[in-house]
């Protein structure tokens, strides 16, 4: 059957309430996000403009975008991005979807960054500052950074190495980074944890991960979306601290005395990661800081100097 075409103001209410009887928590939003991906225009068009009507072919998508997210699909794999950090990253169900909450990670880093760059004048002849990011996934973090960095001129003092266990993942992160224009910045591996490093005796001046850290047992728990999501990225283990607590005893294979690594964690994680950086790494400094809605969020884990 022919679907007739529909102005945006009666879509907005069919199509949020069919999203939010499915289970929707944001139904309103992913309305007006898919629409607005169906038309071409941003979210402030559609309502701005209710009266508009789409044709029936552009119904006709609006339909399989709808029935899909029903299903419980995520937009951001609808729609085949997701904005982080103010630029369009490229998703699928090769990797996960990147949160607000990892801005803050995005925020520290940089941070960290133009301290050691400002701080200590680096000699002509130096090697780049190395940034290496672990489990990179999509490369939102990474390619943040980068962006940022060129806005601030300090894009070309910088070098990322991203790896992943997924290849699949560094494939998509290729994709972003080529996408970006930050290609030439950027040296890719495949493996896990500190199984690949960046060179041989080159030690690293900042690590940020965005590891596995839901325990296991809430994994069922999470909103349906997530079911769409790579459970290797999500999936930590009892406590959810797992795949970290294996990581840190290798840190000082691969940070430079007086580099730091920057790990995300949940919530309620951060006195559990404090006393694993006290057992693993005697002598190191754990801080906690929070995200923008007062949560911890990040652990930084720093070397001591020499």
């Amino acid at each position: 059957m022919e679907l007739r075409p529909q102005r945006v103001n009666e879509l907005l209410v069919s199509a949020t309430g069919r999203l939010d009887a499915s289970g929707s928590e944001t139904a309103r939003l992913d309305t007006e996000v898919l629409l607005a991906y169906v038309l071409g225009i941003d979210r402030s068009g559609v309502v701005a403009h209710p009266e508009a009507v789409l044709s029936t072919a552009q119904l006709d998508t609006f339909e399989g975008y709808l029935r899909r997210r029903e299903a419980g699909e995520p937009v951001a794999y609808i729609r085949g991005i997701k904005e982080f950090y103010g630029t369009a990253i490229s998703v699928d169900a090769r990797v996960l979807i990147p949160r607000p909450e990892t801005e803050t990670l995005v925020e520290l880093a940089l941070a960290r960054i133009t301290d050691d760059l400002t701080g200590t004048p680096r000699a002509d002849h130096a090697e780049p500052y190395l940034v290496w990011d672990m489990g990179t996934g999509s490369g939102a973090i990474s390619v943040a950074i980068a962006l940022e960095l060129r806005r601030r001129r300090y894009g070309e003092a910088v070098r990322h190495f991203v790896s992943d266990i997924s290849g699949d993942a560094r494939d998509v992160a290729t994709i972003n980074v080529v996408s970006h224009g930050v290609a030439h910045l950027f040296t890719f591996a495949e493996g896990d944890l500190t199984d690949v490093a960046p060179l041989p005796g080159r030690p690293v001046d900042l690590l940020v991960a965005n590891l596995p850290y839901i325990p296991s047992r809430l994994l069922p728990d999470l909103p349906v979306a997530a079911s769409f999501e790579p459970a290797g990225a999500l999936d930590g283990g009892p406590d959810g601290l797992d795949v970290i607590r294996q990581l840190l005893p290798r840190l000082p294979q691969v940070l430079d005395a007086g580099a730091a690594a920057l790990l995300e964690i949940g919530s309620d994680q951060g006195e559990a990661l404090g006393a694993a950086v006290e057992a693993a790494l005697p002598g190191w400094t754990c801080t906690i800081h929070e995200d923008l809605s007062g949560s911890p969020r990040v652990a930084q884990v720093e070397h001591p100097r020499d």
